[in-house]
């Protein structure tokens, strides 16, 4: 492979070498967008959602809250991610498809997806329940095993966004 399509298939896509300002500035929009999205999983994901379940004694409201967040955080993800594949085949041409971090966004976008399919099955758990935590209705073990599932696809996706912030080479 030549030396130029090495240097296509790194994470060089926010480098402006040579670009005209609107297509450098292009690049650094995307690179926000990407950074806010992934901070803002692991923000929510692993900041906020626990100190809201150790602060409130209400955890029905602790839950609701943090379903809340995670949805915004799932919408968000979803047009960054359809936007940064965009990018990446407009910037990569044919070469997007052997790109690991292509791959790696793809990846992250079918977490959202499929994470997002999981909170409305546990969304539609706690249906009817009124008052009643789903914790304490015949619909636990349900909730919990949809639950862990959203909680391993999400690490998944959060690892996966560090690795693509952080830039990792395809080399």
């Amino acid at each position: 492979m030549a030396c130029g399509s090495m240097r296509l298939l790194r994470w060089s896509m926010f480098e402006g070498g040579g670009e005209s300002l609107q297509a450098r500035f292009v690049a650094a929009i995307t690179q926000l967008l990407v950074t806010a999205w992934v901070g803002g999983m692991w923000m929510v994901g692993y900041i906020v959602t626990p100190t809201l379940f150790a602060m409130l004694d209400d955890r029905m409201l602790a839950g609701h809250i943090a379903g809340r967040l995670f949805s915004v955080v799932a919408w968000i993800g979803f047009g960054v991610a359809v936007w940064l594949l965009g990018f990446m085949a407009v910037r990569w041409k044919r070469v997007v498809l052997r790109s690991v971090m292509f791959w790696a966004v793809a990846a992250m976008l079918a977490c959202v997806v499929v994470g997002g399919i999981l909170q409305m099955e546990m969304a539609a758990l706690k249906v009817g329940l009124e008052s009643m935590d789903v914790m304490e209705s015949a619909r636990r073990g349900q909730f919990t095993m949809l639950h862990g599932g959203a909680s391993v696809i999400y690490l998944v996706q959060s690892l996966l966004g560090a690795w693509v912030v952080l830039g990792k080479s395809n080399a």
